[in-house]
């Protein structure tokens, strides 16, 4: 409670939780558009939308960190809010399929930018170290809850108004989202240290390969994407084909994976107040692996069952959690202050990359060959990340993650002193 009592982060939490929140409804109703518009066709189009969303994440984000120094960050988050609750308005007038790409583009393009910055500005808010471990678990713990209650929020909805209503109420969160970020107060970037804007966009994906631990955070995207992927493409056929259950048992199995993850979330800042970094993202990877390996058993073995599925699905969101919630900590203390935007950039695309190999593989491999396959390749490439993970991030380094970010980059063999501040390079030489 004491990180809420900052008045600026409690105003951009909310705005992140009325945003999230908007962007799950969204997802719902377009669901429902596609099928109003494509009828048997509507998984083609859904498919293909989060295909372009995925395409957008990782353009735009390493794009906006290039420009992002030049421009004020609260006018700039405010406008991108303003443009998500105008396309979303303009969502329940298309006619054609073509319109619901364009549209999407728009408003994927928009949250692309949107997040990087966003995760890039708690940084400078809240700047004590154990107060930002507890505002990266809030943030996990509120895209948890989204997950968890858009779909039900929206299925009250649904029962009182059609589904193109649903649009109006999210065009009006993001617009709420907007004026709770006007209403704080959000420093400017800190000037980069690269002066070509090609130099920036590149920035923080050469940070990312030339620092062992940022290295390391790319193979355990690979490990989240692999075994989450299963979760969020496959869930829907397996309980409804495999298990035999109904919509709503589709639901009650996603809610089973968001539960682990919020458990875990909650639990795991004062873990990372006396456990390193390292240690908690292997433990996370190595419970993935046990996970995905799970679940290739449950279907190889002809053995699903309701329990052991939801088992599994659980685990599945634990490990998530345990790898995803301390990674901002980690970029925070691997690249000086005026970097943190290129890191947090790079990592937003990097992720979504992971996804984006991911995706086809569940949603390909698994319509045309079966789960079996499909959940074995996922299984295997979940495996080979935790493997580079525990290769790339050297032993003696697991503790650099809490030690700060003058330490961390001093500890840091590849990362690049010339994008130090002069506060940065005065700490760093006290520390030498």
């Amino acid at each position: 409670m004491r990180l809420f009592a900052l008045r600026d982060y409690r105003l951009l939490f909310g705005a992140q939780v009325i945003a999230l929140f908007g962007t799950g409804l969204t997802t719902v109703a377009l669901g429902l558009l596609a099928y109003d518009l494509a009828g048997p066709r509507a998984g083609l189009v859904l498919g293909t939308a989060l295909t372009l969303k995925m395409v957008m994440y990782v353009v735009i984000a390493p794009l906006t960190a290039a420009y992002i120094d030049r421009l004020p960050r609260r006018t700039f988050l405010v406008l991108l809010d303003v443009i998500r609750g105008l396309v979303v308005l303009a969502l329940p007038l298309v006619s054609e399929v073509w319109h619901i790409y364009v549209l999407i583009g728009l408003l994927q393009a928009a949250s692309a930018a949107f997040t990087p910055t966003f995760q890039a500005v708690i940084p400078d808010i809240v700047t004590d170290e154990s107060a930002y471990t507890r505002a990266l678990s809030a943030s996990q713990v509120a895209s948890t809850m989204e997950s968890l209650l858009s779909p039900v929020l929206a299925a009250v909805a649904l029962a009182f108004m059609s589904f193109d209503r649903l649009f109006l109420g999210t065009s009006a969160g993001f617009l709420l989202s907007a004026l709770l970020v006007l209403s704080a107060r959000v420093p400017n970037a800190r000037p980069s240290a690269h002066t070509k804007a090609w130099d920036k966009a590149a920035a923080g994906i050469r940070t990312f390969l030339t620092t062992p631990r940022l290295r390391s955070i790319m193979a355990f995207n690979l490990v989240v994407a692999a075994a989450g992927s299963i979760v969020v493409v496959s869930t829907v056929n397996y309980v409804r084909d495999e298990l035999g259950g109904s919509q709503s048992g589709v639901a009650w199995m996603l809610a089973a994976s968001g539960t682990g993850t919020l458990v875990t979330a909650l639990a795991l800042p004062r873990v990372l107040d006396r456990v390193a970094a390292r240690t908690v993202m292997l433990t996370g990877a190595a419970v993935l692996v046990g996970g995905t390996a799970g679940a290739v058993t449950l279907i190889a073995a002809g053995a699903g069952t309701w329990a052991g599925t939801a088992v599994t699905w659980t685990v599945i969101g634990m490990g998530m959690a345990l790898i995803i919630t301390p990674t901002g900590k980690v970029l925070r203390a691997s690249v000086a202050r005026n970097a943190i935007p290129e890191a947090f950039a790079a990592q937003f695309s990097l992720s979504h990359l992971a996804w984006l190999i991911t995706y086809p593989i569940a949603g390909g491999l698994g319509t045309r060959y079966g789960f079996a396959l499909a959940w074995s390749v996922l299984a295997a490439l979940a495996g080979a990340g935790a493997i580079g993970a525990l290769l790339l991030w050297p032993r003696h380094d697991g503790h650099g993650a809490a030690a700060g970010p003058a330490t961390a980059v001093r500890q840091a063999p590849g990362a690049d002193r010339a994008t130090l501040s002069e506060q940065d390079r005065s700490t760093l030489t006290r520390a030498a």
